[in-house]
């Protein structure tokens, strides 16, 4: 079969085997050619994942999302891009990130750590420029007061998955 913009080689006559390389020779390797495509999804499951991991972010999403998320929590699925939104270009993206804080982090500083933990992860994973990252803070969680916890009442600490 004949490909477009393909070169004739030539190769080892018919029956010969092919010369294998010989130690410390460098390997050339044919040029790789087609497309790749980096879906929304993908790009949002990678944001989410880095802005989950800076100290301070309680949850993503908004409550509606939330909800949904401690459904699926139940079912023990973990969507990684709830709260995230991406708009992936050929070679730029742009993030939105819903968010609840915990309280007693300062919003601003927070925002800031979360914007350069998503544009390092997208730029370094994916490979794609980071033209912005648009953070909404829905909420602020209050912990309430610590109880103790007896025998019967204790339950297995749940794993964080990362």
């Amino acid at each position: 079969m004949e490909y477009p913009n393909s070169q004739p080689t030539a190769g080892p006559p018919v029956g010969a085997s092919p010369a294998l390389p010989t130690a410390g020779a460098p390997v050339v390797l044919p040029v790789a050619t087609g497309r790749t495509v980096i879906s929304e999804a993908a790009v949002a499951k990678v944001a989410g994942i880095a802005a989950r991991a800076v100290p301070g972010v309680y949850s993503l999403g908004s409550a509606p999302s939330r909800a949904l998320g401690a459904i699926r929590d139940a079912v023990g699925s973990l969507d990684h891009a709830t709260g995230v939104r991406a708009e992936v270009g050929e070679t730029q993206v742009a993030v939105d990130i819903d968010l609840v804080a915990l309280y007693g982090t300062p919003l601003h500083p927070l925002a800031d750590q979360i914007r350069a933990a998503v544009y390092a992860a997208v730029e370094e994973l994916v490979g794609l420029q980071v033209i912005e990252v648009n953070i909404e803070i829905h909420d602020v969680f209050v912990p309430g007061p610590a109880r103790p916890s007896t025998a019967a009442e204790a339950r297995p600490a749940r794993e964080v998955l990362q």
